[in-house]
């Protein structure tokens, strides 16, 4: 990110190949840790994967907090230094692959293959429900900024803390209150009031006529996505055991793709109705309607989910 735009004649293919790479390197990282943890011998699986996931957030918020200081006092321009700062993090977290035990989701030859993976109607769902979690998550997250920035008329430093900082707080807590919750939670109810919680906040962000209401919305939607991913992900332990790395593999590209789709939509529509961001918030909404669908359609045809 900091060499390649200026050895290439065009910086911004320099930028594109940097994405890229780090993109396939988190990507990476997404696929090995839920597995990771999901082997460990823990009685309850549900609650340490949504603790694993609040580091995600507590991540976010030290990035955030951390580059808007290192703006605030040595400027913008000074970008390049701060990216080989954050550059010691995944340089940390590669000599603790070297150390970290890894054991085994399955035994050689017990793990279904990705054909067969396919062929699960199961396996569709799961799908569904963990592409509509990654689209109710990166659709506020990656719009709060810029939302808070055009409803409060606030400049990008402000914009930045109170709306994706603010967001990304709330989620982490709501991983770490489930955490230690779990047990005498259903996980499915639990997600499904969380998907009405979101509903609840895209439409508040998008209808409220208050500035303060709409930033309210933004921020208390970081709670209701919370449990969305990692609680996909437990409940596709639970449902398909024998899934094995290849599920994880799947899971993470159709949670990502959901990421991907989602702000995408939500930017394209804003910029049909005149740079209007609270049009776009309000199509969004109809993947936390989705999902609350998909989990209803999940306990009725495969059962309960056990805490």
């Amino acid at each position: 990110m900091t060499v390649l735009p200026e050895l290439l004649p065009v910086p911004f293919w320099g930028i594109m190949i940097a994405v890229i790479l780090y993109a396939v390197g988190s990507g990476l990282v997404e696929v090995l840790v839920s597995p990771i943890v999901e082997a460990c011998p823990f009685e309850n699986k549900n609650g340490m994967m949504s603790f694993l996931h609040s580091f995600y957030c507590w991540g976010a918020v030290s990035v955030i907090l951390g580059s808007t200081l290192f703006f605030s006092v040595f400027g913008i321009a000074n970008w390049k230094i701060l990216t080989f700062i954050w550059a010691v993090v995944p340089l940390y977290n590669a000599f603790n692959f070297i150390t970290c035990p890894i054991e085994r989701l399955t035994e050689d030859g017990e793990g279904m293959r990705p054909g067969q993976l396919l062929r699960l109607p199961l396996f569709w769902l799961l799908i569904l429900l963990i592409v509509c979690s990654g689209a109710s998550e990166a659709s506020m997250a990656q719009w709060a900024s810029a939302f808070t920035e055009s409803a409060m008329g606030v400049s990008k430093t402000v914009g930045d803390l109170a709306g994706p900082c603010l967001f990304a707080a709330f989620m982490g807590m709501s991983r770490i209150i489930y955490g230690k919750m779990s047990e005498k939670l259903d996980l499915v109810r639990t997600m499904t009031v969380c998907g009405l919680l979101c509903v609840v906040c895209y439409l508040t962000a998008s209808l409220a006529s208050l500035p303060v209401l709409g930033l309210g919305g933004c921020a208390l939607c970081g709670i209701a996505v919370g449990i969305m991913w990692p609680g996909s992900i437990s409940i596709a332990s639970q449902k398909c055991p024998k899934g094995g790395t290849a599920m994880f593999a799947f899971l993470a590209l159709a949670g990502d793709l959901g990421a991907t789709v989602s702000p995408a939509m939500v930017g394209g529509i804003s910029n049909m109705a005149g740079g209007n961001l609270k049009t776009g918030l309000f199509v969004a909404t109809i993947f936390p309607l989705i999902l609350i669908l998909s989990l209803i359609v999940l306990n009725r045809r495969f059962g309960e989910v056990s805490k």
